[in-house]
């Protein structure tokens, strides 16, 4: 599983989650490193479906409207980080995705075809997502 964070994150953190995870399989790519940083999402949502084999980690909110729908016939995985996560630090931040990660790998791992998940900010117990309906 290829795994791609969107903008709305920093690109040293997809560096370091790729420099962690790359020799396990699981490659990560930022946004800047395949696409123009004022890229259209639905652009490349539609470019990653295409090529398959890619799940999303960003902070945006799901929408309603184009982006949605475009996302509910991309069959990507997606995992949005919740509304705690946005008033955290870039190190806060760091340190939890790093807490979250083997978590969305299994899950990644585990799925077929696309699906959406509510990552929250605390990691309790296994670490459970909300799965969202696209």
């Amino acid at each position: 599983m290829k795994f791609f964070v969107d903008n709305n994150l920093p690109p040293a953190l997809a560096r370091a989650l790729h420099a962690l995870s790359e020799s396990r399989g699981h490659p990560v790519m930022h946004l800047r490193e395949k696409f123009e940083q004022d890229c259209r999402d639905e652009d490349w949502i539609r470019s990653l479906s295409t090529e398959g084999g890619w799940s999303v980690i960003t902070h945006d909110r799901l929408n309603k409207g184009l982006e949605r729908e475009v996302l509910s016939r991309a069959g990507l995985i997606v995992f949005f980080l919740d509304k705690s996560w946005s008033k955290r630090t870039f190190w806060d931040i760091s340190h939890n995705i790093v807490r979250w990660w083997p978590r969305i790998i299994e899950q990644s791992e585990g799925m077929q075809g696309g699906a959406a998940f509510k990552v929250p900010y605390s990691f309790s117990g296994k670490g459970r997502f909300e799965q969202l309906k696209l």
